[in-house]
């Protein structure tokens, strides 16, 4: 992935836009970073006026869409309006050469427009999650997770959840080791799971920090045997409690959340180690190698093996 372009049309929204200026545009080599060649796209490149009152500089044009590695969309204003025939044709040009496809909140309804989520899972914001199944019943419409991969479309739902999308995808393409480096940059989390919900109910009786700190202990801890009733003891809860609580907190329960834990340290330990796959199991909490590979295949769609290889030292 070297060639990254953003793609918008007679408005754009400034927030979404910026995640993809953050991730993509910015010159990390210094820190041993990717560098993307990146550029801003539209049908009439000049001053183009933001959500937020401001205009922007669009430097190029949509002749730079088709020969992209990815193509990104931020949040489209203009969700009921046609989409610009000149743009719909750029993006499937893209797709048809082999481009990864990326949408940012309403972003998605600009490549529905395009056609190329037809017959595709997808997500969006879920205030407009209804009126994307309404528009293009032709698409299949997740709602209330962050976001949904579907072969070389990505899509994910509202402002933020944005930049967990492209922090998948960068994981993705340039493994863990890269992803992680790139979150501590941007103080961001290295990775949330997709399913996650969009939105959570935030209980009053716990507080987050006291949640914080049972996280980095038992991120810390992975190799252990580490229990629902384990991680309550160390909050001071039942165990019914504290699962109820940390779901409403988090948005996944704290089984999900220690597998995703576990699966990323194995992962990172397969990109930057020469530790046999039983080694990596036992190291990040398994306790069969066989139940890594379970794990992996189910959540990852490949095995350990094919996970190191991908990502060569």
């Amino acid at each position: 992935m070297k060639s990254v372009v953003a793609v918008v049309g007679d408005r754009v929204a400034g927030f979404e836009l910026g995640i993809l200026c953050q991730v993509f545009g910015l010159d990390r080599s210094d820190d041993g970073l990717p560098c993307y060649d990146f550029t801003i796209c539209g049908p009439r490149p000049g001053l183009v006026p933001t959500t937020s009152g401001f205009a922007m500089e669009v430097p190029s044009g949509l002749d730079r869409v088709v020969s992209a590695d990815l193509v990104a969309i931020p949040a489209w204003p203009d969700l009921e309006a046609p989409l610009d025939p000149a743009i719909g044709a750029a993006i499937r040009a893209a797709y048809e050469a082999g481009a990864t496809l990326l949408s940012i909140c309403s972003g998605a309804f600009a490549l529905a427009g395009a056609g190329v989520l037809d017959g595709r899972r997808a997500t969006t914001h879920w205030q407009f999650a209804s009126l994307l199944r309404k528009s293009f019943p032709s698409v299949d419409v997740v709602e209330d997770v962050l976001y949904v991969s579907d072969g070389p479309l990505l899509t994910s739902a509202g402002a933020a959840a944005g930049i967990d999308a492209c922090m998948h995808l960068v994981r993705t393409v340039h493994g863990s080791e890269v992803a992680n480096a790139l979150a501590r940059r941007m103080v961001v989390p290295a990775h949330r799971d997709g399913g996650q919900a969009q939105y959570v109910e935030m209980p009053v009786p716990v507080s987050p920090s006291g949640f914080s700190a049972v996280m980095d202990w038992a991120a810390s801890n992975l190799d252990q045997p580490l229990t629902v009733d384990v991680l309550a003891r160390r909050a001071g809860m039942s165990g019914r409690s504290f699962a109820r609580h940390f779901k409403a907190t988090t948005g996944v329960t704290p089984h999900r959340w220690l597998l995703e834990q576990r699966l990323q340290r194995a992962e990172l330990l397969l990109e930057t180690t020469d530790l046999t796959v039983d080694v990596v199991a036992h190291r990040s909490g398994f306790a069969h190698p066989d139940t890594l590979r379970h794990h992996f295949a189910r959540r990852r769609g490949t095995s350990p093996s094919a996970h190191r290889r991908a990502f060569p030292r």
